[in-house]
Order: structure tokens, then C-alpha cells, then sequence
């Protein structure tokens, strides 16, 4: 959902990977229907397991909570967002992580692009 709202946001301005820790399958159908309801289509989205040039070639690292898992190089920048895991989750219960993440995605991209 990150990803997606960002690359919405940024329009172009901003490069944006997605990938995790631990990644499922497919795409988690709440969160598809939670960001369709803002526009945003993500059911062609495959999940990707976070390598180490993933990280190498980003300035900010965005994890939430992969731990020991997650690659660490010096001089990039990380930020580790507390969320509730939507799997498994009824969009109802979506909602609320959607718009948290919202939020940070267009702080993040404010001071991103504010420099």
C-alpha cells in the first residue's frame, strides 16, 4: 500500500520499490480493495522478496518491524513504521492502516521533495 500511494503522490518525481522481508504470494485482497476505493489498482502487483541491491540503490529504507531480516548499510536512511498487519484482515480492519499509511507516505514525500 505504501509503494502505491507513494508512486501516486510522487508523480514520477520520486523512485519507488516494494518488496518484503517475507512476502506473500499474492497481493492481500483487502488491501487491493482498500486502495481501490481512493483509484489505486495494485491486483497486478507481485510480491518480491527485499534484496540487498534493493537497498543499496534506495536513499530511505521504509521496513515495518523486519528486523534482523532487512539488510542494513550505512549511510541510508531507515525508517521502521509500526503498523498492524492487514493480513488476513476484512477491509474494514484495512482501513485504518491504509489511512495511517497515507499519512507517513505524504509526510515522507514533503520532506522528500522539500529539499
Amino acid at each position: 500500500m505504501a509503494a502505491a500511494l507513494l508512486q501516486h503522490y510522487a508523480l514520477g518525481r520520486v523512485a519507488v520499490r516494494s518488496a518484503g522481508s517475507e512476502p506473500g504470494e499474492k497481493v492481500n485482497p483487502a488491501a487491493a480493495q482498500a486502495l481501490a476505493e481512493w483509484g489505486l489498482d495494485i491486483t497486478a502487483e507481485v510480491p518480491s522478496k527485499l534484496t540487498t541491491e534493493d537497498v543499496e540503490a534506495s536513499d530511505v529504507v521504509i521496513t515495518m518491524g523486519c528486523g534482523d531480516t532487512c539488510p542494513v548499510f550505512p549511510g541510508k536512511r531507515y525508517l521502521d513504521w509500526q503498523l498492524d498487519d492487514p493480513a488476513g484482515k476484512p477491509v474494514e480492519e484495512v482501513r485504518p492502516v491504509r489511512d495511517d499509511i497515507d499519512r507517513r507516505v505524504r509526510a515522507l514525500l514533503a520532506e522528500l521533495l522539500d529539499r
